[in-house]
């Protein structure tokens, strides 16, 4: 009994020494632990916060010039801007009766010059010359696309030759004007030749046509030949009535709506319209011709190289209300041979 007291104190003072010896390691274990715990926190602390995104607030534009649009032929030759008794703004003005051929107002007359998209009313006096079928179908072709890329007329369209004059002269399409012309006898070069021909029958001394549609600048003319060209057009009863279409959604019941657009802003409403074109090309400027019927005369008017899209019919407005307060027994400036 003695003997096992003697070995449990034994065993004691051991465990107690041991114990003693183990703490300090112990502790120095667990504060490693904590230190090793803490300097990952600082480390994930200390981590560099993300760069702030910084917002542009200065553009950065091509050190090269916006190229200018060409100036108008009119522009070139001194003839824009020019003042004359009724401010209009057009550099090229005819006012004409139609029936004693009497002009009673006129601006650069004898100047000629490119007349865009009006070129169609010859177009469309050699196509109805011509006696061709108006009910045969023309189908627009590769080289219709290539001559003209922008169009609404795709390739491949199958219209007939009235539907293709129709679109020519209200919607001034240029692919339809083309392939009238290209399905002319002798094509498009055949078709040309005859709308010169046609000119020189009407008189118009000092005008070219060079295409069908008025896209090339080589299509020009006088104010005094257009007043020509615009009294020839308007004995045909079909040009009459295509480029004064009373209900746009009755043209074409077959075609979209889109081909149906027309830049014709002059309403018979506002003017007793018989007949009228646009037309518009940088070198041409906006030019308009109209047929119009003012205090019970019938005149002839020609605006070329108008300055702004609404300037040529604000100009056919002054004209108009020019005349209608005209004194009884006006008379002309001179009368057209």
């Amino acid at each position: 009994m003695r003997l096992n007291r003697l070995w449990l104190t034994v065993f004691t003072a051991i465990f107690a020494c041991g114990a003693l010896f183990s703490a300090p390691a112990f502790s120095a274990s667990k504060d490693k632990e904590k230190q090793t715990k803490t300097t990952k926190v600082v480390v994930k602390t200390a981590k560099s916060p993300k760069k702030q995104k910084t917002v542009r607030v200065t553009v950065t534009r091509s050190a090269e010039p916006a190229v200018a649009a060409r100036p108008s032929l009119a522009t070139a030759l001194g003839l824009r801007g020019q003042h004359d008794e009724l401010s209009l703004k057009s550099s090229v003005v005819m006012v004409v009766n139609q029936d004693t051929k009497e002009v009673y107002f006129e601006k650069n007359p004898s100047v000629s010059l490119p007349i865009a998209s009006i070129t169609k009313l010859m177009t469309a006096m050699v196509v109805l010359d011509s006696k061709l079928p108006m009910d045969e179908t023309i189908v627009i072709n590769a080289e219709d696309v290539r001559s003209y890329g922008g169009s609404r007329l795709a390739g491949g369209t199958e219209l007939t030759r009235e539907e293709a004059l129709l679109l020519a002269l209200m919607s001034s399409e240029n692919r339809a004007a083309y392939t009238l012309g290209r399905n002319y006898p002798g094509g498009v070069r055949s078709f040309v030749d005859a709308m010169n021909r046609k000119a020189k029958e009407l008189g118009m001394e000092h005008s070219y046509f060079a295409d069908p549609t008025g896209l090339l600048s080589e299509n020009v003319a006088t104010g005094e030949d257009l007043t020509r060209m615009l009294n020839a057009a308007y004995q045909y009863k079909m040009i009459r009535e295509f480029s004064t279409w009373p209900d746009l959604t009755m043209v074409i019941a077959k075609r979209p709506q889109k081909f149906l657009n027309t830049n014709r802003l002059v309403r018979s409403g506002d003017m007793n319209i018989g007949l009228q074109k646009t037309g518009f090309i940088n070198a041409a400027g906006k030019c308009l011709v109209m047929q119009a019927r003012v205090n019970n005369t019938p005149l002839l008017l020609v605006f070329l190289d108008s300055v702004g899209t609404q300037s040529r019919f604000a100009d056919a407005v002054r004209v108009r209300d020019w005349y209608e307060r005209m004194p009884a027994g006006t008379q002309p400036i001179r009368r057209l041979m």
